[in-house]
């Protein structure tokens, strides 16, 4: 990746006067003083504004203390499989996944994550059942992180057309979870920019800073299993179908 076409250099979509690093640092370092709850979230999930020499942004904070345990994920983990996101979506250039950090807060250890104002004129369900370009990335990134929970109300389409995803907290199962609304491209052969993303993330997996990275945050098996996600994109070339073993699609799909 050339310097010119590194995003850390250039400022996060939706978000004024901040690139990557002075946000991940903000978010590491700063005070977070909770706003309010977003009542609507299935775990306790934060509302907060966050300050560190001057600079001031919002954040969504979702400490692991009010995570709701899962059957089919250890408690206690979805904190950071949603930075483990974070990570796999840094590597990969698209920026799907705000900047996220793992860090203690006013309820302790948790995810925090920079809150993204998102565009309310977008039609939530004609963009989900559309053919975008930035949600065909989405589903190859979707694919990669196992995603079970990929629902319409999981996109943040911005004014300029930028489309983050939300909630990774089911992401990176050992076993395949993927569901999700964005089947579109089933089948069909993966673009050649996903290809030259995916054979990045291969790299990086096996032998990078993403792989050390990702066995701090996941089990070694999991990390296994998305080198292996990977590699299975790259051998047969195409976008994946639903196994048949798993609901396709989550429950609601908005």
């Amino acid at each position: 990746m050339s310097a010119e076409s590194d995003p850390r250099l250039s400022g996060i979509p939706g978000v004024a006067g901040l690139d990557d690093g002075t946000a991940l640092r903000l978010l590491r370092e700063g005070t977070i003083e909770v706003a309010g709850r977003l009542v609507e979230a299935t775990n306790m999930t934060l509302y907060c504004s966050i300050r560190l020499d001057g600079l001031v942004a919002e954040c969504v904070y979702k400490p692991v203390r009010g995570e709701r345990p899962l059957w089919d994920f250890p408690d206690g983990t979805l904190a950071a499989r949603e930075v483990a996101a974070f990570e796999v979506s840094a590597v990969t250039g698209w920026r799907i996944v705000p900047p996220s950090v793992y860090r203690d807060g006013p309820f302790g250890p948790g995810m925090c994550q920079l809150w993204i104002d998102t565009d309310p004129e977008v039609d939530l369900v004609a963009l989900m059942r559309s053919r975008d370009p930035a949600l065909r990335r989405m589903a190859v990134f979707d694919a990669v992180v196992n995603n079970a929970d990929r629902k319409g109300g999981h996109l943040l389409p911005l004014p300029d057309g930028h489309i983050y995803g939300v909630d990774h907290g089911v992401c990176f199962s050992a076993e395949d979870k993927l569901r999700t609304v964005l089947w579109q491209w089933r089948g069909k052969p993966l673009p050649r920019e996903a290809v030259n993303v995916l054979a990045r993330l291969e790299r990086e997996i096996e032998r990078g800073r993403l792989g050390r990275r990702l066995r701090e945050l996941l089990t070694l098996a999991e990390v296994e299993a998305t080198w292996e996600r990977v590699r299975r994109l790259l051998s047969t070339g195409v976008h994946p179908s639903p196994s048949g073993d798993w609901p396709a699609i989550p429950w609601p799909p908005i």
